[in-house]
């Protein structure tokens, strides 16, 4: 029997073209910088892969086709529409892309045809077959036994008929309006006795539920199918003809600039309202479609017919999520609940900020509890009366936010708290808007940051009255204030009193809340003033030190890549001999491996059940011991958009203990061989080849798997 991973890399690449040499590709090619969307639509063919990996239980790889679908739906959303929005203003390709929009989205719709393709193929002939040998079905209607149909029936009646709204469309019934990402189902019908056939349309609801469970917690009807099956409650007297269920995907790239906005909060509730009715990009049918329906829907929603995806029955794999929730622990990756940091002693209720007095404490999400460390910290600051002020930057948090109640709290209590709502975070601004309101209400000092700029730092400062007078805590981190994506993401954070670090985070707020134009700070680095220069003079630093034949080597770990600045300087690093290894988990537009280019570069993607998001950076800085270079965490990526248009903080990590566990970070990642994904010179990727190992070596262990062996032995010892 063949190795599975042999089989599944085989699998994979079956639909996707072999590494091609690019040939000689000089510094100022165009041809340097990658597409970033075709580097997007990589990335999520390497998540894709979680689901055919056998390796992975068998519900991890149910839940992994409902996150590939869903963040597909989001490339529609974001990006494709942009695309679309350039082709119809007739412009051309940006300055680095020599694709023009025409070209990029014939492209495009290529690599996502062979994704499409590979998901049904992975439901349909592999997962699906092995839910069903382990009890776990999901059911077409005809598969129904005729008591079972009566079951469903009768709570389709009760749950689901009242809800439904069927829409005529003809002379004196306008086409109705598709909501985003909604599923409707097309029919053709006709009145007894005459042969005009008429076009209506039903939307299936967003009912608690989009699996009907048969009773068992293990079989399962889509809604769908039940809508589907008993139409005839809808249309009595009819005849029924065809139906075709469909999908359809909106344009969520609309955001406009508001830098003129009188008031940012109704300028962004504006957007809102405009992106619920923004162009239809993309309409996914079931296999087969009826070929009238077809037209008559491409033609109102004003789409052609390279915007059609035929692809399963489902239509919408998040259907899966419903499947993937099934408690069977042998079926799911083994539990892990976050331990509380060895240097709290193991103790939820540890006083945080005496902690931090002891010295600059980190701790890493998910292996270590966001709730014992981050949400206690400011749950604490909120309750202790000698804590004066509270500043915090809020970009995404969940919808039961802890920080919220804890931040009214403190201001009720008569503290200073002022925090930094980022209402453009796409697709969480209504969220956003809500909480703002809230803190408001409350008496909090809401800001919405610096005009023309997204709040993207991860920040909190807590200001102390002391004995020895008034002392400041700071927490940047890597990560967003959530505490359900902290159980998912991978993610760091620093806990510190230095006052270098506290004072520049005191000049950051500052600049966030009022009408500083802070340029200068002792030691974060600060988006978009002072973060990409020195990036740009460290790299060059490393250049001058492989001149003088110093150790020279650079290490970034981040979710994407794309600033063409920093790619250019990673270039001319490898030029000089500069060892750069890129843990890029997301797109990476920057190309490794091209002889007189980048052959001393290498990048590396590391995918698996917790989804890699922290930021670290190393530079050797000429020294022999890694442990004496400069490291640095923080939010912002190595993109244009995160050094240029939105507010980040960088913060070094200097305390030599906290060192070794980054440094320990890195080189499990770069030494990974089970979840290692490596960067061909032609930008697809390869699954490293751990074929040359022995079973025990530690190296197959994968990432998450080390990452938490390691925090288990450190707080148990």
């Amino acid at each position: 029997m063949s190795d599975p991973v042999v089989t599944t890399e085989a699998t994979i690449s079956r639909t996707r073209t072999e590494s091609v040499d690019p040939g000689p590709i000089g510094y100022d090619d165009a041809a340097r910088f990658l597409n970033r969307d075709i580097q997007w639509l990589e990335f999520n063919r390497r998540v894709l892969f979680q689901a055919i990996d056998p390796r992975n239980p068998l519900l991890e790889r149910v839940r992994f086709l409902a996150i590939t679908a869903s963040n597909l739906d989001e490339f529609f959303m974001k990006r494709i529409g942009g695309l679309k929005r350039r082709k119809a203003m007739g412009l051309g390709g940006q300055a680095w892309e020599p694709l023009s929009p025409d070209r990029q989205l014939a492209e495009l719709r290529g690599v996502v045809l062979e994704l499409v393709d590979l998901q049904r193929r992975c439901f349909r002939d592999d997962v699906l077959p092995q839910l069903t040998e382990q009890g776990i079905e999901l059911l077409s209607w005809d598969r129904l036994t005729t008591e079972e149909r009566v079951q469903a029936e009768a709570w389709y009646r009760a749950n689901v008929f009242p809800i439904l709204t069927p829409l005529a469309v003809d002379p004196g019934h306008r086409f109705p309006f598709i909501s985003n990402l909604s599923v409707s189902i097309g029919v053709m019908l006709r009145r007894a006795g005459e042969t005009e056939e008429l076009f209506a349309r039903v939307k299936v609801p967003e009912v608690p539920t989009r699996l009907y469970d048969l009773g068992d917690g293990r079989r399962f009807v889509p809604v769908q199918e039940i809508i589907e099956h008993n139409l005839d409650d809808l249309f009595p007297g009819m005849e029924i003809m065809r139906i075709m269920p469909f999908r359809v995907t909106r344009n969520a790239d609309i955001e406009q600039d508001s830098e003129d906005a009188e008031d940012l909060l109704e300028h962004i509730q504006q957007q809102l309202r405009e992106r619920r009715f923004a162009r239809s990009v993309r309409l996914e049918v079931g296999p087969d479609p009826d070929a009238r329906m077809l037209r008559l829907v491409l033609d109102e929603l004003d789409l052609e017919e390279d915007d059609v995806y035929e692809t399963d029955r489902l239509l919408d794999y998040g259907i899966l999520n419903g499947v993937a929730d099934i408690d069977q622990p042998d079926l799911r990756f083994d539990s892990w609940r976050p331990l509380v940091p060895r240097a709290l002693d193991g103790d939820e209720d540890a006083d945080i900020l005496a902690a931090t007095r002891n010295g600059d404490l980190l701790v890493h999400m998910p292996y270590e509890s966001f709730d014992a460390t981050v949400e206690r910290f400011v749950e604490q600051a909120a309750a202790d009366p000698k804590v004066l002020c509270i500043k915090q930057t809020l970009y995404r948090t969940s919808g039961d936010s802890p920080f919220i109640p804890a931040l009214i709290k403190a201001a009720e209590s008569g503290k200073q708290v002022a925090v930094l709502v980022e209402l453009r975070a796409r697709f969480d601004e209504a969220r956003n808007i809500t909480w703002a309101r809230k803190l408001e209400d409350a008496g909090v000092h809401v800001a919405y940051g610096v005009v023309g700029l997204k709040t993207h730092t991860k920040t909190v400062l807590v200001v102390r009255q002391e004995p020895s007078g008034i002392r400041c805590y700071a927490y940047v981190g890597t990560g967003n204030f959530n505490s359900k994506t902290a159980k998912l993401y991978e993610d760091l954070g620093l806990f510190t009193c230095d006052p270098a670090i506290t004072e520049d985070l005191v000049a950051l707020f500052n600049y966030m809340t009022g009408r500083s134009r802070q340029r200068e700070y002792n030691k974060l680095l600060v988006a978009p003033t002072t973060m990409k220069s020195a990036f740009l003079e460290l790299i060059d630093r490393e250049i001058l030190l492989a001149g003088a034949g110093k150790p020279a080597r650079i290490i970034c770990k981040m979710n994407q890549l794309e600033d063409r600045e920093v790619t250019d300087a990673l270039y001319r690093a490898s030029q000089a001999g500069v060892t750069v290894d890129c843990l890029v988990r997301g797109f990476c537009c920057l190309r490794a491996g091209v002889p007189g280019l980048s052959e001393h570069i290498r990048v590396t993607s590391i995918i698996g059940r917790f989804l890699e998001h922290s930021r670290i950076f190393w530079f050797s800085g000429g020294r022999e011991d890694p442990l004496d270079g400069d490291f640095f965490i923080g939010s912002a990526d190595w993109m244009y958009r995160n050094l240029h248009n939105r507010v980040e903080a960088t913060t070094p990590v200097e305390t030599r203990g906290l060192r070794e566990r980054l440094w320990e970070i890195l080189q499990i990642e770069l030494n990974d061989h089970r979840q290692a994904w490596d960067m061909r010179p032609d930008g697809t990727y390869a699954l490293r080849d751990a074929s040359g190992l022995d079973a025990e070596d530690p190296r197959l262990e994968g990432t998450h798997a080390t990452l938490m062996r390691l925090t288990r032995e450190r707080v148990e010892a």
